[in-house]
């Protein structure tokens, strides 16, 4: 779904926003009523570092994961209350299948922006996951976690 705006089809546009963004929105709604009736609850969303430094012929995208990271904010603002902690990560480059497929020249290119010089494994992002889903983590709401080996700080 990758392309310059100029290019894009309405069709990319809003693929790309069903599922990175109209997704999480309505798997939250199907679940917060019982967070909510409970007082109690955890709300991850992932999103990327794309949502904040933007990804040139990834407009959709980038768009999609900086409209989840306010949503994160908005929604952890509304049910705080109620003992429910709504958090967002943004990783960067993680080993995958996606990143398994890259030329060696374009990860050079990435590996030289990360001050850690390597990709990210799927664990830090779990990790994370398990941190935030815990007690230890009840009194952090509403924010962000960047797990890109420092990508994020250029």
């Amino acid at each position: 779904m990758d392309n310059i705006l100029l290019r894009m089809k309405s069709e990319e546009w809003t693929k790309v926003m069903d599922v990175n963004l109209n997704g999480p929105f309505h798997l939250t709604k199907a679940v917060l009523k019982d967070m909510v009736k409970n007082k109690c609850g955890r709300i991850i969303n992932i999103s990327s570092i794309s949502g904040t430094d933007g990804n040139k012929g990834q407009g959709n995208y980038a768009a999609s994961k900086g409209g989840l990271l306010a949503l994160t904010k908005s929604l952890a603002k509304e049910v705080g209350r109620r003992n429910i902690t709504v958090n967002c990560i943004a990783p960067g480059l993680i080993e995958t299948d996606m990143t398994a497929h890259l030329s060696d020249t374009v990860k050079k290119g990435y590996l030289d922006r990360i001050p850690l010089k390597r990709l990210g494994k799927p664990k830090d992002i779990g990790q994370m996951i398990l941190f935030l889903c815990s007690n230890e983590a009840s009194y952090i709401t509403g924010q962000t976690f960047y797990i890109d080996g420092g990508m994020s700080l250029n």
